[in-house]
C-alpha cells in the first residue's frame, strides 16, 4: 500500500514538473490554430476558416517571443461578400505560474497564458475593396498538455486591423482552438541536424 501511495505522489509530482519543463528558457514552441470563430464588434458576427501557424522561442522561463502568419477566409452573417484575410508579424506570450497571486491552476498539467501580436495584415473582399494595415491582438488562453510536449489550446482574443486603405478600424473578438508543440533546445538541435543531412 505504501508503494502505491508513493508511486501516486511521484506521478503527480512528475506531471507538475512536466508542465513547467515545456516553458523553460531555451525551448521552442510551434503550433497553429485550427478552428476560429469571430464575433464582429462593428461588422456583425460570422465565421472564419483560417490557418494560423506560429513559432516562438522562450527567452526566459514563462516568456516566449516569435512570429505568426494568418491566412483565411471569413464571412459576416449580414450578407456581406466573402473576405480573404492575411497577416504576418511578431507575437509574445507570458505563461502564468501556478503560484502567482490570483492564479487558480485548473489542472496540474495545464497553463494559463496571455498572448499579444502586432504586424501587417490586410483583407481582400470579393468584388469589393481591399485594405492593408496594422494587425494587432491581445487575449488570454489556456494550454492543456495532453503529452509532455503537446498542448491543446483555447485562446480568446481581441483582434483588430487599422486599415491604411479604404477601411478604417475593423475589430472583433475571436475564439481559437489549436495546438502547440513544445520542443526542448536539445531536441530542436537534433531535428535541425537531421534536416541538414
Amino acid at each position: 500500500m505504501k508503494k502505491l501511495i508513493l508511486t501516486g505522489i511521484l506521478a503527480v509530482a512528475g506531471l507538475a514538473t512536466t508542465a513547467n519543463a515545456q516553458i523553460q528558457q531555451g525551448n521552442w514552441l510551434v503550433g497553429s490554430s485550427l478552428l476560429s470563430s469571430n464575433f464582429g464588434l462593428n461588422t456583425g458576427g460570422g465565421y472564419s476558416i483560417a490557418l494560423q501557424p506560429k513559432g516562438a522561442y522562450f527567452i526566459k522561463d514563462n516568456v516566449s517571443v516569435g512570429g505568426y502568419v494568418n491566412l483565411g477566409i471569413s464571412k459576416v452573417t449580414n450578407g456581406s461578400p466573402t473576405r480573404f484575410d492575411y497577416a504576418v508579424g511578431g507575437l509574445g506570450r507570458y505563461y502564468l505560474s501556478p503560484g502567482e497571486k490570483g492564479v487558480d491552476n485548473l489542472l496540474q498539467h495545464g497553463r494559463w497564458f496571455f498572448e499579444g501580436n502586432v504586424g501587417i495584415g490586410g483583407s481582400s473582399v470579393e468584388n469589393g475593396n481591399s485594405t492593408t494595415g496594422l494587425d494587432f491582438g491581445v487575449g488570454p488562453g489556456y494550454s492543456y498538455f495532453i503529452t509532455p510536449n503537446i498542448g491543446l489550446e483555447g485562446l480568446v482574443k481581441y483582434q483588430g486591423q487599422a486599415g491604411f486603405g479604404s477601411e478604417g478600424l475593423n475589430s472583433n473578438i475571436t475564439f481559437n482552438v489549436g495546438f502547440s508543440i513544445y520542443i526542448p533546445t536539445s531536441k530542436a538541435k537534433q531535428v535541425a541536424r537531421d534536416v541538414a543531412q
